[in-house]
């Protein structure tokens, strides 16, 4: 076949939860067409050098440097809607000069396709929304099944079991479609053997996440540990930047690492501080690193919010 890969830019996490799939597609010789912008994009040129790669953005989202993400979230709305009217459109005339079998879509509203088999990926079933607005979570959920039931299948990056899997409410409280199933964890860890621990670092902090918030979390962490007798990993997340290393006092900095090298920090280190983004937290998992991870969440972003606490229970 030749599918074509479309994940979501908002950070690097959607871009990584699809390496594992595009590995079995290349596996089992089916030809991968990528399209994605900015940090992901070369995140995964990295990841699949011999792939042909479509620069194409998703729709932008602004975050707030405070801590609504709410109220910039209904500031962007219209960009939002008006971004998958776009993206729609766009694939439409893709198709009309390329032929695809399949389409594979990482919460990107607009990639599907009446006339390919088309296939949505996400963890969040329903949206959890602040306090004062919960009375429209059920709202939100009808809304995204609308979205959900447009694609053939819908594919849930989790796991089944009596625990609510890694994503709790996220994909477990609302019934499922009938198009959706779980596919299990998926991380760019799966199948790494003999990892070897590389204990140079006791903290390793991992900076994710759209910007402002990416700026502002590794200033947190060199504001943190600056001062602190720790050895100190940073990687800021910025695989689009030529690689590099910066130091400051007992604190190394890189824009970015392999998945070899940065599993390898991750195993071997005493304490992981980080963004609890989904995908992280399925990394963290896939590596047994869960145990030893404080997340500390966007703030305003409700759907870290409620993954850093299940989590922190769960320890």
């Amino acid at each position: 076949m030749k599918v074509l890969v479309c994940p979501l830019n908002w950070g690097l996490g959607h871009a990584t939860r699809c390496v594992p799939i595009i590995r079995q597609l290349v596996a089992d010789g089916h030809e991968v067409v990528i399209v994605s912008d900015a940090y992901p994009l070369e995140f995964l040129k990295q990841e699949f050098p011999s792939l042909r790669f479509i620069d194409y953005s998703s729709f932008t989202v602004y975050y707030s440097s405070s801590n609504s993400q709410i109220i910039a979230m209904l500031f962007n709305s219209p960009d939002i809607i008006y971004g998958i009217y776009e993206e729609h459109k766009w694939l439409k005339n893709l198709l009309l000069s390329e032929h695809f079998d399949q389409i594979i879509s990482d919460n990107r509203f607009g990639i599907w396709s009446k006339n390919v088999y088309s296939i949505y990926i996400t963890h969040q079933i329903m949206v959890k929304m602040p306090r004062r607005l919960k009375l429209f979570e059920p709202i939100i959920w009808i809304i995204h099944r609308l979205i959900m039931n447009r694609y053939n299948e819908c594919w849930i990056p989790d796991r089944v079991d009596d625990n609510s899997g890694l994503s709790g409410d996220l994909s477990h409280k609302y019934p499922l479609p009938k198009n959706a199933r779980f596919i299990g964890a998926q991380s760019r860890f799966t199948g790494m053997k003999n990892i070897q621990q590389d204990t140079s670092y006791d903290v390793v902090g991992i900076v994710s996440g759209p910007e402002p918030q990416r700026t502002i979390f590794e200033n947190y962490l060199i504001n943190k540990y600056k001062s602190e007798p720790y050895k100190t990993l940073i990687v800021s997340g910025q695989p689009e930047k030529e690689n590099f290393k910066k130091t400051k006092g007992n604190i190394s900095i890189f824009s970015h690492l392999s998945d070899n090298d940065l599993a390898s920090f991750l195993v071997g280190s005493k304490k992981i501080i980080c963004r609890s983004g989904y995908s992280t937290i399925m990394d963290l998992e896939t590596l047994n690193c869960l145990d030893k991870a404080e997340f500390i969440p966007t703030p305003g972003q409700t759907e870290q919010e409620y993954l850093a606490k299940i989590h922190a229970v769960k320890k």
